[in-house]
């Protein structure tokens, strides 16, 4: 089996990129060949160039070199995990470029069946706000359509699934068990 761990923070020190280190290890230690792809560190470029807009008479379009790379990424992986905070309520502008750029028009999606049809997927957000304030604004259940329908199963991934780590900021306490129960979300995978 081999994953890709997708992180979107632009700090290595952050509780984000701590999370998607204790995911690197437990899969490694399970025998999984990990691909750690960190947005800010490898300097991924979310913004929209007209080489990589998609061209929907045009299926088959070469998209830039770059993102054919993040392509070949994707592809080669059976398992995905993303790893973000929750800013504003939404993943952070360089996951949706990220999505925008790279899941493209035949490739992700736009073919009888899509590339990515078969892979799980694993979406992991970090919030600062507690669970309850999420359920009582629905940010919960905007977040999920929005990545686990509107993302993963639009691109064929129906084992997908959203987990949201709530409270953040409540205290090194709570965060250690955090980092300690993150594991369970990669276990069942």
């Amino acid at each position: 089996m081999k994953a890709l761990v997708v992180v979107a923070h632009p700090r290595a020190d952050s509780l984000t990129s701590q999370v998607a280190s204790r995911l690197v290890d437990h899969l490694t230690a399970q025998d999984v060949e990990v691909d750690l792809l960190d947005l800010h560190g490898e300097g991924f470029d979310p913004r929209m160039t007209v080489e990589d807009e998609p061209d929907w008479a045009d299926r088959d379009k070469v998209y830039s070199a770059p993102v054919r790379e993040h392509m070949a990424r994707i592809e080669a992986a059976d398992l995905l995990l993303v790893v973000f905070p929750v800013w504003w309520f939404a993943p952070p502008a360089i996951l949706k470029g990220w999505i925008d750029r790279v899941w493209n028009h035949g490739f992700a999606y736009g073919r009888g069946r899509s590339r990515l049809t078969g892979k799980r997927m694993r979406w992991i957000g970090l919030a600062g706000e507690t669970r309850e304030t999420f359920v009582e604004r629905g940010m919960d259940d905007m977040l999920d359509r929005q990545l686990r329908v509107g993302v993963s199963h639009y691109c064929g991934i129906t084992d997908a699934t959203l987990t949201l780590l709530h409270g953040t900021l409540a205290g090194d306490d709570h965060v250690r068990g955090l980092l300690r129960d993150v594991t369970s979300v990669a276990a069942g995978s």
